[in-house]
C-alpha cells in the first residue's frame, strides 16, 4: 500500500510552485527532492483532475499542477524543489483536444493543443503512437507533449487525423499513418484496414 504524503496539500504545492517558477514551465527535470508519499490526487482518462475525490474546478490550478508533473518509469509525481509526491494517472496525463494541420503529404505539420493549453508539433521530439486494446481492438492514439508525458488524442481529433492519413511503406510493409515534420507515424498495417 502506498504511503500517504505527510503535511503536503494541494495548497502547499501551489505555493511552492508559484515561488519556485513564477513564469513558464518549471525545470522539474532538474529537481530531485525526497519522496514525501502519495497525495490523494488523480487524473482521469478524460483529463479531469481530482483532489480528495473532488474534481478540481479551477483551470489555472490544474494548469499549474500539470506544469510540475514528472514521470519516472510508470509512476507519476508532482515535483517542487523541496517535495515529490506520487499521484495516480489513469491513462495519459493530458488530452489532445484539437490540432492544426499545415501543409500536405510529407511536408505536413500537425500541431496538437491539450486541455491545459500545451502545444506540441508531432515530430522527432513529439512522436505519435497508437495502442490497441487486446480484447476489443479499440485504438488509443497518443502524442508526446513534453518531458516523456503523453496526451491521449480525443476521438473527434483522431477521426479528423484518419481523414488526412495516407499509406506509406515501412520496412517492406504498407502502413496507414500520418506525416508530420518529415516523419511518418504508422497507425495500422494497410492490410488490416476494412475494405
Amino acid at each position: 500500500m502506498a504511503k500517504p504524503a505527510q503535511n503536503v496539500t494541494a495548497d502547499s504545492l501551489e505555493a511552492q510552485v508559484r515561488k519556485a517558477a513564477p513564469r513558464g514551465l518549471p525545470p522539474v527535470e532538474k529537481w530531485d527532492p525526497p519522496f514525501c508519499g502519495d497525495l490523494d490526487m488523480r487524473i482521469a482518462r478524460d483529463g479531469t483532475w481530482f483532489y480528495l475525490g473532488t474534481p478540481i474546478g479551477r483551470k489555472p490550478l490544474v494548469k499549474l499542477f500539470s506544469s510540475i508533473l514528472k514521470r519516472e518509469g510508470d509512476d507519476y509525481f508532482l515535483v517542487t524543489p523541496v517535495e515529490k509526491v506520487g499521484i495516480t494517472v489513469e491513462d495519459a496525463p493530458f488530452v489532445a483536444q484539437d490540432f492544426v494541420a499545415e501543409g500536405s503529404g510529407e511536408d505536413m505539420r500537425l500541431t496538437f493543443t491539450t486541455h491545459v493549453g500545451d502545444e506540441a508539433t508531432a515530430g522527432p521530439d513529439h512522436p505519435i503512437r497508437v495502442t490497441r486494446d487486446a480484447e476489443t481492438g479499440e485504438p488509443s492514439p497518443y502524442v508526446n507533449i513534453r518531458r516523456n508525458l503523453d496526451a491521449l488524442i480525443d476521438r473527434k481529433s483522431f477521426y479528423r487525423l484518419v481523414e488526412i492519413g495516407s499509406h506509406h511503406e515501412v520496412e517492406g510493409e504498407s502502413w496507414f499513418g500520418l506525416w508530420s515534420s518529415g516523419i511518418f507515424f504508422p497507425i495500422i498495417p494497410s492490410a488490416d484496414l476494412p475494405s
